[in-house]
């Protein structure tokens, strides 16, 4: 049962992925990190750390994009999160936001994206999130992992931030624990 789940969620998610086109080739990977073979010309993303066996306390990952209307409009028909808070600018405006908003959710996920880049392969075990401030369609916002304490069974504690660089604010500020397995050869 749990084999055919995972292999249902990668189906899944490779459906999900090929909608987006990309001009990116499994060639453009880097060792140990098969999920930038499918970045986009606008993400950014840095490391400190080369290969899984070598992640330790104080290696950080960043990732950068521009979150934009059509990454909004996706994310609600995706999630079904359809909140006019997030897509209607009229019914925004007379929140306590004065507009509308990016669904928090989709913000957390540049956590997520910044998690994909670090070597090998990284499974989420938990996630504790702070929403601190909105974020507006067409902000650069970039989100970062830490590690802040290796506890063993290659489980790690990372601080989890995401900073919108446009409003030079911290909109999320967080805690998650993770697993790193090594890569399955293909």
């Amino acid at each position: 049962m749990g084999a055919s789940m995972v292999q249902n969620s990668l189906e899944a998610n490779r459906a999900v992925l090929s909608l987006f086109p990309t001009g990116a080739t499994h060639e453009d990977q880097l060792p140990g990190v098969d999920s930038v073979a499918f970045d986009q010309h606008d993400w950014t993303f840095d490391r400190s750390v080369e290969e899984s066996d070598e992640i330790t306390v104080g290696d950080t990952v960043s990732f950068s994009k521009v979150l934009d209307e059509a990454d909004v409009e996706v994310f609600s028909r995706v999630s079904g999160d359809t909140n006019r808070l997030h897509l209607d600018e009229e019914y925004a405006t007379a929140t306590r936001f004065g507009g509308r908003i990016v669904h928090g959710t989709l913000v957390a996920g540049l956590i997520s994206a910044a998690l994909a880049r670090l070597p090998g392969l990284t499974i989420y075990l938990s996630q504790d999130l702070e929403f601190r401030a909105p974020v507006r369609a067409g902000d650069r916002l970039t989100g970062t992992v830490e590690v802040v304490e290796n506890l063993g069974n290659s489980q790690y504690r990372l601080s989890t931030v995401v900073d919108d660089e446009d409003a030079e604010t911290r909109v999320v500020d967080g805690e998650a624990v993770v697993l790193i397995d090594d890569p399955p050869n293909p």
